[in-house]
């Protein structure tokens, strides 16, 4: 700075004795030279000084106005990221950093294979025709006097909800009941019978129907709900079986002569085929699986077109008890066929049948280090097929949840789904080495696959998102209902909403408190910047003072 000074003021000299400046310009005016020609640094510590007195002079106002501004735009930006995530299922500034950023960075999208099931399932789900919360009658339901009423007697509970039992009743008045059962007066009482809420109403109502002419639904009525043991309710099943078999020939033979008649045989087709189900079920009970096994193979015969019973169901479960495999994946190749409704019996039952393959042999350890072989890499595929169809089986058959009596209706891919097929195929699944343990290995990377939100879907139509509801209804007030899993928001959201909230509530806090909150400020950065402090306290203790001198200087 001295030298610069020294050299002005020689050209200055200079340009005063030379003539030649003095003609040119008589009027030397050396004020405006100097400050036309300023040293290097003045103009920064102009801009130095400026600041700080702008900063000064801004009172706690512009502060409350700064701090509110910044929560309104978080605000729009929690906004938009909440809206952008419901309709795609994903967050924006995650979407823009790994489609934008990442390429720029030398990164890979890994997005292309999620968006490309994602479509696929999307175009499945239009597809598909069913009902979201379609409630089915429990292929395996238990008996209500022996099974039922055990539970009731030895808890105290009530294992069957009234909304469960009144699905039941209306299925029992459209199997069993028909226009012309007022031609005949056991079938009339019996009519009436199925529509009594009190069970003892419908047990007495049965013993009249009974006294006056042999009549095959009372016989049911009375397995169902006045037996105490399956070995009673087989009995009277069997006594139903004879009236019932004469009921559907002699209607049979009148089926084409009106209408009347046409609906006369239709129930009785309803009732012959209830009571041999019954009757197979009672022998699987009773340990005569092999003779089940054939009762269910000729009903499925002589009535392929009734699938509302899903009997195929009751024999995948004979079949397994067998330790039948072959006829097991015979019976899937026919009903695990794409044009049919799924069930968490069909789904889980496949994916038993490929685990029952690798299984004795899997192991985590070796499987992440050689990877998985083709077999096992089917079984794996075969159980996050059947996990995403119905997600809370998994924790039933690894006895992560408590079991309970299953419901006479279920909601397919619900809670009480996973209950019913749990509480007849969990020792089928025990008695194949190693399968649980490959479920327990695989079943939680289902979620990964399936793109956000958990709900869209990869191999099945949309999970329904009132399942939960349903299940309330179905199951008993004592069971927890499972929920599906829900994956977590995404970190951009909660992060933006943090920071809206704290930005708002510090814009509140400065606006009531000035003075208050510029003291919390002053302590907060003393707080912030002591362990820096203490630091450059210990370093100047160290270091020599000649030393430090000459590195300040640098």
């Amino acid at each position: 700075m001295q030298q610069e000074d020294q050299h002005l003021a020689r050209l200055v000299v200079l340009c005063v004795d030379d003539p030649c400046c003095v003609a040119a310009r008589p009027t030397p005016r050396l004020p405006s030279l100097s400050f036309s020609i300023t040293a290097p640094g003045s103009a920064m510590f102009g801009t130095e000084s400026s600041l700080s007195m702008f900063l000064n002079t801004l009172t706690p106002k512009f502060y409350v106005a700064l701090t509110g501004t910044s929560s309104l735009i978080s605000g729009l930006i929690l906004i938009f990221e909440w809206w952008y995530f419901r309709k795609y299922g994903t967050s924006f500034i995650e979407q823009v950093s790994v489609s934008h950023l990442r390429p720029l960075l030398g990164g890979v999208d890994n997005s292309s294979p999620n968006s490309s099931s994602s479509s696929n399932g999307d175009t499945d789900s239009s597809r598909q025709s069913v009902s979201e919360c379609k409630v089915w009658r429990n292929p395996l339901n238990l008996f209500r006097g022996a099974e039922y009423n055990r539970y009731t007697w030895v808890t105290g509970r009530e294992p069957l909800t009234y909304y469960d039992m009144n699905l039941s009743a209306q299925d029992h008045q459209t199997f069993f009941t028909c226009d012309s059962d007022h031609l005949r007066p056991a079938d009339a009482i019996m009519q009436k019978a199925w529509r009594e809420r009190n069970p003892q109403a419908r047990i007495t109502a049965a013993h009249e129907a009974l006294e006056l002419e042999d009549c095959a639904t009372a016989y049911i009525l009375l397995a169902e709900e006045e037996a105490t043991t399956i070995v009673e309710a087989e009995k009277l099943f069997k006594q139903a079986l004879k009236i019932g078999e004469s009921c559907y020939r002699r209607s049979q033979q009148l089926q084409h002569h009106g209408a009347q008649y046409e609906a006369q045989h239709r129930r009785d087709t309803n009732v012959l085929v209830y009571i041999k189900r019954r009757l197979a079920m009672c022998s699987r009970k009773l340990g005569r699986t092999r003779e089940a096994v054939k009762m269910m193979r000729d009903l499925m015969k002589e009535f392929p077109l009734l699938s509302m019973f899903n009997i195929h169901e009751n024999l995948l479960e004979s079949l397994l008890e067998l330790q039948n495999y072959a006829d097991v994946q015979a019976v899937l190749a026919k009903y695990d066929d794409i044009s049919l409704p799924k069930s968490a019996t069909i789904c889980y039952t496949a994916a038993l049948l490929k685990a029952r393959a690798v299984s004795d042999k899997f192991s985590p350890e070796a499987a992440s280090r050689r990877g998985l072989s083709t077999a096992e890499m089917n079984a794996v595929e075969a159980i996050h097929r059947a996990v995403e169809f119905n997600p809370h089986v998994p924790k039933y058959l690894l006895e992560m949840k408590s079991l309970i009596l299953p419901p006479e209706h279920i909601l397919k891919r619900g809670d009480s789904e996973a209950i019913a097929y749990t509480f007849f195929h969990l020792q089928h699944w025990k008695r194949v080495e190693g399968a649980l343990n490959l479920l327990h290995c695989t079943w939680e990377g289902t979620f990964r696959m399936i793109p956000y939100p958990l709900e869209k879907g990869h191999l099945f139509y949309p999970y329904p998102v009132c399942t939960e509801t349903a299940d309330r209804e179905l199951l008993p007030m004592f069971h927890e209902v499972s929920v599906y899993p829900k994956k977590e928001l995404p970190f951009f959201i909660l992060f933006t909403a943090g920071l809206c909230s704290f930005t708002a509530m510090l814009a509140l806090l400065t606006h009531q408190f000035p003075e208050l909150m510029g003291v919390f400020a002053k302590a907060f950065l003393s707080t912030l910047f002591a362990p820096l402090n203490f630091i450059m306290e210990k370093v100047e203790s160290i270091l020599p003072s000649s030393l430090w001198h000459q590195l300040t200087r640098i």
